[in-house]
């Protein structure tokens, strides 16, 4: 199993060398072909006091996006030159120029989507990153914005809660997984979430998954009155982990909005790249 089709969503100048720095190697390795995706928002109406369309406001906005577009587009075509890799561009407009959602009917065709974590200092749009997760039926490979991100990951850790969707989340990664040197396999209260003592709990997924030939080591915690995002944050830093596989919002989505949770925690708080499916 490879990534033959990868999509690069590139919300604007801050975000896309860190998101094409992590791109660009996986297509190289992967033999993939490349897509960067960029949306501008549609020129507002806007009227003179009058009262008549004023056209060349209207005509001034559409050409700063165009040149907005343009400059991503060659930061893009820089980065896939000097990878010697196959890539597409592709640049559209949509009412709220969230690249985010206006990438969706494309993420449903690719093998693996490449974002930035939402930067809250960013001047380009806010990204509804959480609709890739939601509505692309497609795995997301997260790129802090804080920091430089190159594959390839050579620990990698796996947040294991027995749900459908850590899952999906384990097999979506295989590639990645295959390729670790070292694959820790994370299970927090396993009584609880997983539904078994700490003899038992994740020896099937890893029993499946070493038989793919991933070198893989189980490790049990008990959060205690430390939040399971917290212990997930901890491990991976204390590991020195390159990459957190992990399933997405196997709670409501608006559960967590309100009340917390572990995927809406790791969203806002990221230290390393983050592979998410649903």
């Amino acid at each position: 199993m490879s990534f033959k089709t990868i999509l690069a969503i590139l919300q604007g100048k801050e975000d896309a060398a860190r998101v094409l720095n992590c791109a660009i190697p996986l297509a190289v390795k992967h033999e993939a072909h490349l897509i960067g995706l960029h949306a501008e928002a549609l020129p507002i109406p806007h009227a003179t006091p009058m009262g008549i369309p004023d056209t060349g406001f209207i005509e001034a906005g559409s050409e700063m996006a165009r040149e907005r577009a343009a400059e991503i587009e060659a930061i893009f075509t820089k980065h896939c030159t000097s990878g010697g890799i196959s890539g597409e561009w592709r640049a559209m407009e949509s009412y709220s120029g969230d690249s985010a959602v206006s990438g969706l009917e494309s993420a449903r065709c690719a093998d693996l989507v490449v974002a930035q974590q939402r930067d809250p200092e960013a001047q380009s749009i806010v990204a509804d990153l959480e609709a890739l997760l939601f509505h692309s039926g497609r795995p997301v490979l997260f790129v802090p914005y804080a920091m430089k991100v190159e594959p390839p990951f050579p620990k990698v850790a796996l947040a294991w809660n027995g749900s459908s969707e850590s899952a999906r989340a384990a097999f979506d990664a295989l590639p990645f997984l295959k390729a670790a040197k070292e694959v820790t396999l994370l299970v927090v209260d396993a009584e609880t979430n997983v539904g078994q003592d700490d003899v038992f709990s994740g020896t099937a997924i890893a029993g499946a998954l070493a038989r793919h030939g991933v070198k893989i080591t189980i490790q049990n915690q008990r959060s205690g009155d430390v939040s399971v995002a917290d212990i997930i944050q901890n491990h991976v830093a204390d590991a020195g982990t390159d990459l957190l596989v992990t399933g997405a919002y196997s709670q409501s989505r608006l559960k967590e909005f309100f009340f917390g949770g572990v995927t809406r925690s790791l969203m806002q708080s990221m230290t390393c790249a983050t592979f998410m499916s649903r």
